[in-house]
């Protein structure tokens, strides 16, 4: 079955890009659509395509792209070219996006993430929307957030709770703080009082104080000075 300029309410079709921006079981009964220049779906195997200027939306969430497909069998879907992503507070452009449909969605291709005043760069990232915004950035990557820019081989992190995890060449520069610091792994943890533990070559700086030692904790008090352990 194929139909050119289809925009119709589908709504196993938007479930696998879309639902991984929210919460699976709040979004049942939200309405979905699928807009493309052509779609072709097969009832037999679940399998739907579609072709030039695509558009899916659920409730409040909508993705765009050159062309997508999606499984009403198995919820597995792709969107590809100059994909947008967006969902409440969060934006996500890519070049390629996949999701499984149980509160997965992987992002490749040069992808950049905004929520508020954080942001997330890197050529792989994984998103885990219903466990705290979590964000894993595997080959490399950098986040950042109104305290400064932490970068590292690789990356986790919890956009709810300013939570971030790097391990291999880790480093962070806080501009609020005058801080710097580095090493193998680094805990940064920024909500509240705010601490970072930095383990394996460790070192810092503020206000031209340099620090090193294989393991260095510092407390981030809320005047911008750094207590030190």
């Amino acid at each position: 079955m194929k139909i050119s300029k289809m925009k119709k309410i589908l709504m196993a079709l938007s479930i696998g890009v879309i639902l991984p921006m929210t919460n699976l079981s709040a979004a049942g009964n939200e309405p979905a659509s699928l807009d493309a220049d052509t779609v072709t779906y097969d009832m037999s195997t679940g399998e739907a395509t579609a072709d030039g200027n695509v558009l899916l939306t659920r409730g409040t969430a909508k993705a765009t792209g050159a062309k997508a497909t999606y499984n009403t069998k198995t919820m597995a879907a792709t969107l590809e070219g100059d994909v947008i992503a967006i969902r409440e507070d969060l934006r996500v452009t890519c070049a390629k996006m996949v999701s499984d449909g149980t509160g997965h969605m992987q992002a490749i291709g040069n992808v950049y993430g905004v929520k508020q005043d954080k942001t997330f760069r890197g050529e792989l990232v994984d998103y885990y929307p219903n466990q705290n915004k979590y964000v894993l950035i595997p080959n490399g990557g950098t986040m950042t957030s109104a305290d400064g820019t932490f970068t590292a081989d690789k990356i986790e992190g919890w956009l709810d709770d300013e939570h971030y995890v790097g391990t291999g060449n880790a480093h962070v520069v806080s501009p609020p703080r005058n801080m710097e610091a580095g090493g193998d792994r680094m805990d940064y943890r920024g909500k509240d009082q705010g601490v970072v533990v930095v383990t394996g070559n460790a070192w810092a700086i503020q206000d031209n104080n340099t620090m090193k030692s294989n393991r260095l904790t510092m407390y981030l008090a809320q005047d911008g000075k750094a207590k030190v352990q």
